[in-house]
């Protein structure tokens, strides 16, 4: 049943006046869906560039109690933009004409809808850098990476989204428009609500423009191939380096799935009998980072690698990256469903993690294919399907149910970067508690009493659980 009236439409005509209203089916089935699992059909879906017009119609859904989904590119792995209230979507991708680089302040503002690839170019031109450096950033708007808080292979060395966002300008879930942080890197007036919006999954409010903090590039980078015939040797080798002292800008695992896969789809070269693989990169001076990788290949060999290649040039260096940039798309040939996980342990348990996995995918019988930024813990097991196979689905459900409790075991969390959304929302309380949950909860009810933002993401509903069928 629709819960957009035609006299709600009518209203809605009235305050978008410079924009665009979606209300035939083709229109809105476009936006029914991301890269999770689920179609949800939104009631109307909105693209204007007015802010004081998106405030306006924030505010009439809030007294009519309609739902309304922000939503950029649509990338999320985990459900996030999915209206799964029906209600009004909102497309914030057209909202792309403000990206400003400010060399002395460091930072960049911008709008909602621009490119984090784009964002990544324009710094890079003024000789800085925006670190957070999600998989998707050639595709996946900036305000869909801080609604998700998204990390990205730099995760290791330069942290997450969040620690990049200074300030922010929002409607609120009652149609106000407000400003948190500002320019400045110290900001400790009151209560951290840019912190409390970056990944709240469009929960707490819609970003209509980000002020993000810059850093300077780095001089020189190198990079490190060592290859395994243990997976599990391959997680005890990024424990001993990263406790060494070095601490890489990126350290990326592939397991023998991924391996074969990627050489099946494109033939790189790579070691298709080893059981694993990491791709180190390290970047800094040029002097210490020339100690700094004899360092990190003698630590690889004392652990047990067979094989470490250090690319003579920037050309086979961008050949290796390849390899890894390549296994999502190589994966995803072998059956038509691709279940992406991004389970996050803390690194010292990345050797144990690796052995639960296993055990997993043998307990289960499924095809789990095990790669990620395994340098911060964030490792991303992948299981490829065939969704239209109930038996086979209903084993999968089982392994996930169990890969995200072993994460939670070993200390670590349901999710390093891909958010909660309506996949991992079942599992909340396993983490965080019956009282953790409420209170998360309670921040929600005060900031959107009538739950018209998002809802249906982040808190389970009673009884749910996890579907993938």
């Amino acid at each position: 049943m629709k819960v957009v009236t035609d006299y709600h439409i009518e209203n809605i005509e009235a305050i978008i006046k410079t924009g665009r209203i979606l209300i035939d089916e083709s229109d809105r089935f476009s936006y029914s869906f991301d890269g999770s699992f689920g179609t949800y059909l939104p009631d109307i879906v909105i693209q204007t560039k007015s802010v004081d017009e998106l405030a306006s119609l924030v505010k009439f859904a809030n007294c009519e109690k309609i739902p309304i989904c922000p939503r950029g590119q649509a990338t999320s792995l985990s459900g996030g933009p999915l209206p799964v209230k029906g209600g009004i979507v909102i497309d914030l991708s057209i909202m792309n004409d403000l990206l400003e680089i400010h060399e002395e302040d460091l930072i960049a503002i911008v709008s909602p809808g621009v490119l984090t690839s784009d964002i990544h170019k324009a710094a890079e031109q003024k000789g800085l850098m925006y670190p957070p450096d999600p998989s998707s950033s050639h595709v996946s708007t900036i305000a869909g990476n801080l609604a998700e808080n998204s990390g990205g292979p730099r995760g290791l060395k330069y942290g997450v989204t969040k620690d990049y966002v200074i300030g922010l300008e929002i409607i609120t879930p009652e149609g106000e428009i407000i400003k948190t942080g500002g320019k400045t890197v110290k900001n400790v007036t009151g209560y951290d609500l840019t912190k409390l919006i970056v990944g709240s999954e469009g929960t707490l409010g819609i970003i209509t423009k980000a002020i993000l903090r810059l850093i300077p590039k780095p001089q020189a980078s190198g990079t490190i191939m060592a290859i395994f015939d243990n997976l599990v040797d391959a997680g005890s080798a990024i424990s001993k380096i990263l406790s060494s002292g070095i601490l890489p800008s990126k350290m990326e695992l592939m397991d023998q799935s991924s391996i074969v896969a990627v050489e099946n789809f494109e033939p790189l070269g790579l070691p298709t009998d080893a059981a694993a693989l990491i791709l180190i990169e390290l970047d800094g001076h040029p002097l210490s980072l020339k100690e700094e990788m004899e360092q990190a290949a003698v630590l690889c060999r004392t652990v047990g690698a067979r094989e470490v290649t250090i690319p003579k040039n920037k050309a086979e260096e961008t050949e290796l990256w390849k390899a890894r940039k390549l296994v999502s798309p190589a994966i995803a040939r072998i059956k038509p469903t691709k279940i992406s996980e991004d389970a996050t342990v803390p690194r010292s348990k990345i050797p144990e993690m690796c052995e639960r996995l296993l055990n997993i995918r043998d307990k289960y019988g499924i095809h789990l294919v095990v790669f990620g930024h395994a340098g911060d813990g964030n490792l991303h097991p992948n299981i490829i399907c065939d969704k239209t196979d109930q038996e086979e689905m209903i084993r999968v459900e089982q392994a996930v149910a169990e890969i995200f409790t072993a994460a939670v075991e070993l200390g670590g969390t349901l999710s390093g970067e891909h958010g909660i959304g309506t996949m991992k929302a079942p599992f909340m309380e396993m983490e965080l508690g019956a009282v953790g949950l409420d209170m998360m909860k309670r921040i929600k009810k005060a900031w959107d009493p009538n739950n018209i933002m998002n809802p249906g993401k982040i808190f389970p509903e009673p009884g749910q659980k996890l579907e993938l069928r």
